[in-house]
């Protein structure tokens, strides 16, 4: 009887009948029966297969029709169909949107007390108020708050959402707005001192944000007791340390979070 060499018998046999591709997922383990090399798929270079045995040695094989086998049996590899991404998340949290062109400004607005409260929206929300045309201005503090209002003319399609710091029972900014009613203005606020505190202390790498002495402007207390510098060069810290909402204290997340959601719903859509 006739012997056939292992590797050009099971070829030719392929030859004669149509043999199954099977996608060259990283991880499969295919033999290529002409030089008896056993090994795992580890990539693809030009149109070959790189193939890795359990001694950790590499070889490349081109990709022919029925050139491997699997479990004896003879195979077409092809490279898998690209897998879809997914969608890439903004640092709120929220989907993002590819090649964003940002929406027309709204008539609506959202108004914070000061320019590290403003910064630090934009930073975690920034692309989802540029998909809603929202825009965020600074207040330099609330104490003119009604008069800003007033000033301002809200309506159908023309409102108000206030982010106000220190928002607690018996605190000065809760009887400044107290007397608001009108129902186009939301205010919300967090229980913090500064916007600094609405970044949890991990973040910036502290145990705790530093009880500061009553009488010692909150900002500068903290930078000396840090050892930060100056208040711009805390700032700098602080805000560097934010990548995303997981870097902000919940108080903070829900109450901007409405304030987006109490702008964007009415008229001006």
């Amino acid at each position: 009887m006739q012997s056939h060499d292992y590797g050009r018998d099971v070829l030719a046999q392929a030859k004669r009948k149509k043999v199954p591709e099977v996608p060259a997922e990283p991880g499969l383990v295919v033999e290529d029966p002409a030089s008896g090399f056993c090994g795992a798929v580890v990539r693809f270079e030009y149109g070959q297969v790189v193939l890795e045995d359990r001694h950790g040695g590499h070889r490349v094989f081109p990709l022919r029709p029925a050139a491997f086998l699997i479990d004896g049996q003879p195979v077409t590899l092809v490279k898998p169909a690209p897998q879809p991404q997914k969608p890439q998340a903004s640092a709120s949290g929220s989907v993002r949107v590819e090649g964003l062109r940002a929406r027309t400004a709204r008539d609506s607005r959202i108004w914070v007390e000061g320019k590290h409260d403003a910064e630090l929206v934009e930073r975690v929300w920034g692309h989802d108020l540029r998909v809603e045309g929202v825009v965020v201005e600074p207040l330099d503090g609330v104490d003119e708050l009604a008069a800003r209002i007033a000033e301002f003319g809200t309506g159908p399609g023309r409102r108000l959402g206030v982010l106000v710091d220190h928002l607690v029972d018996g605190s000065k900014e809760s009887r400044l707005v107290a007397g608001i009613r009108d129902e186009n203005v939301l205010v919300t606020g967090h229980p913090y001192v500064d916007i600094w505190q609405a970044v949890k202390p991990s973040a910036v790498g502290i145990a705790a944000w530093p009880v500061v002495p009553r009488g010692v402007p909150w900002k500068e207390g903290v930078c000396a007791a840090l050892g930060w510098g100056e208040t711009y060069e805390g700032w700098a810290r602080v805000l560097g340390a934010v990548g995303g909402f997981r870097d902000l204290e919940s108080p903070l997340l829900g109450s901007v979070e409405q304030l987006i959601d109490f702008v964007t719903t009415g008229a001006d859509r």
